[in-house]
C-alpha cells in the first residue's frame, strides 16, 4: 500500500475508534496468530499541541536519550526514503538486537481536519546486512495519528506490534509492550511540557 493511502487508512482508522471525551490513554487489545504476541491500540490526549508532539517523536537523539540500551542509531537516505538503524544490546540471558525501519511523516487535510501521521515499519535491505551476535528485529510496525484537541493538548491514536524474535516467552513481550509505551508516551508528554517551559 502507498504510504499516503496507510496514512490515510491509519486516520480512518483512529476516527472510527476513537472517543475522544477521554483526558487519558486507553489501551485495546488484539491478539495475532499465530504468534501469540498482541497487536496494541491505545487511544487518547496528551498535554502537547501536534507539531511539538511529532517533532520530539520523530527526534532520533531523543530516543536514544529515552531508551539506554540503544547504542547505536543513526538515519540515512536510501532509494528516496529515511531509513534509520538502531542497535540495541542488553545485559545477560537477553540476545542483543537491531533493526531498520522506514518512517515517514504527513500532515494531511482530512475532511478538514489537519492530522500529523507518523508511519514507522521494519525493512530489509541490502545496504544493512545481519551483523554477528545481533538478532535483527524484521516484524515492527508503528502507525501514530495526532489531532489537536485545543487548550495546548493533543487527541492520539498509536497501533503498536513488534516482534523481537529470538526465544523471549510471547507473555514477556506482551507484557513489557503493554507496560512500556503508556510509559514511553507519559515521557514524552512530559518533554514536551519541559520544551514549553524553557521557551
Amino acid at each position: 500500500m502507498p504510504s499516503s493511502e496507510m496514512a490515510q487508512a491509519t486516520i480512518f482508522h483512529m476516527l472510527c475508534n476513537s472517543n475522544w471525551g477521554i483526558n487519558r490513554l486507553f489501551l485495546s487489545v488484539l491478539i495475532l496468530q499465530p504468534t501469540g504476541l498482541y497487536e496494541y491500540k491505545f487511544i487518547g490526549t496528551l498535554r502537547a499541541p501536534p507539531d511539538l508532539l511529532v517533532d520530539i517523536c520523530m527526534d532520533l537523539g531523543y530516543i536514544r536519550r529515552q531508551i539506554p540500551q540503544v547504542t547505536e542509531a543513526y538515519e540515512t537516505e536510501c532509494n528516496g526514503e529515511t531509513v534509520t538503524y538502531m542497535k540495541m544490546e542488553f545485559p545477560f540471558f537477553v540476545s542483543s538486537r537491531d533493526c531498520v525501519y522506514v518512517k515517514q511523516r504527513r500532515e494531511l487535510d482530512f475532511r478538514g481536519r489537519k492530522i500529523q501521521v507518523v508511519l514507522a515499519k521494519g525493512t530489509s535491505l541490502p545496504q544493512f546486512p545481519e551483523r554477528p551476535g545481533f538478532i535483527r528485529v524484521s516484524q515492527c510496525q508503528v502507525k501514530l495519528a495526532v489531532e489537536s484537541a485545543g487548550h495546548n493538548r493533543s487527541k492520539v491514536f498509536i497501533y503498536c506490534f513488534v516482534n523481537p524474535g529470538g526465544w523471549i516467552p510471547s507473555w514477556l513481550i506482551n507484557l513489557l509492550v503493554k507496560n512500556g509505551i503508556p510509559g514511553f508516551l507519559a515521557d514524552l508528554e512530559n518533554a514536551c511540557l519541559r520544551y514549553q517551559r524553557r521557551t
